[in-house]
């Protein structure tokens, strides 16, 4: 009998392990470029527009890392694991909306915040990621 309730739990810790969600809200460039502002040959386009992205899960927990929320999870319910990716794609979006198409003007973001929101319950857990930034538009 308590081998097979040690079977039990060592497949089911194996099954939980590898069949679970997981996801960090954060994005850690290695590669990063950077812009030196220096110079008059660009205008700030658009002031703190901001992304939104949210996912939530079954049986999970959220929990803060520093500037990382961290997502372990069994069941995703809603939203995807490209928390960051989802916001910064928002906050184009929302740029697009107000200003126009970006196809053949020299943008970039600056400015760049992000914040996190995380909800624990007992069952349920729940990230969101705000991302805010600038919009600068350089000349030719």
């Amino acid at each position: 009998m308590l081998r097979k309730t040690i079977f039990f739990i060592v497949i089911s810790t194996f099954v939980v392990y590898f069949t679970s969600c997981t996801t960090g809200g954060s994005f850690l460039a290695h590669n990063v470029t950077n812009v030196e502002l220096s110079e008059p040959n660009f205008d700030i386009v658009a002031k703190n527009l901001e992304g939104y992205s949210k996912a939530s899960y079954l049986l999970g927990l959220t929990y803060s890392s520093g500037n990382i929320a961290n997502t372990f999870a069994l069941v995703r319910l809603g939203g995807t694991a490209k928390l960051y990716d989802d916001a910064i794609q928002n906050v184009w979006e929302k740029y697009k909306e107000k200003y126009g198409d970006t196809e053949g003007k020299k943008l970039a973001l600056v400015n760049i915040r992000i914040d996190n929101d995380m909800l624990n319950l007992f069952v349920y857990t729940q990230t969101e990621l705000y991302i805010t930034a600038d919009v600068v538009e350089f000349e030719d």
